[in-house]
């Protein structure tokens, strides 16, 4: 699976540790930045993964800042995507299992390595259960469309 990922200063060094990890594990990375631990501004990379996943440049998307809360709200706005911030192993494979997410949004300071590599492998391995979750899918999309309508 292509993966595209990205993090801010404060995500940099799991950013490296997840890309490692995803490399062993038989995935292609996309590396979208940062390269540092820089000061820098998480929106300039959320924009960049979103927009591979959006346009469908990568399968999937990785973003990590300090907590992954601002990824996410950046993210999001991104049309057909639906990013999800996972502090947990159960909450990852919800988010895949209930909301087809393809971003997984981590904390680079709360969350440890193995933790993290668990949280990835059960968000790539469970699969969307469908059914009603899709019914709720098609709502979150045409709210894509709506929302950005109202003045």
């Amino acid at each position: 699976m292509k993966i595209a990922i990205g993090s801010d200063h404060a995500g940099f060094q799991r950013k490296k540790e997840v890309i490692g990890f995803l490399t062993k594990v038989g995935h292609r990375v996309v590396d979208l930045g940062c390269y540092s631990e820089d000061s820098c501004d998480y929106p300039d990379y959320a924009r960049k993964v979103a927009r591979a996943v959006s346009l469908e440049r990568a399968e999937r998307g990785i973003l990590i800042c300090g907590t992954g809360i601002g990824m996410a709200m950046a993210a999001n706005k991104f049309k057909g995507v639906r990013a999800a911030v996972c502090w947990n192993v159960k909450t990852a494979a919800l988010a895949s299992e209930h909301n087809q997410a393809n971003i997984l949004c981590l904390s680079g300071r709360f969350i440890s390595t193995l933790l993290g590599e668990k949280m990835i492998r059960a968000w790539l391995k469970t699969p969307f259960a469908g059914g009603r979750h899709q019914r709720r899918i098609k709502k979150i999309e045409i709210l894509e469309t709506t929302c950005k309508q109202q003045k």
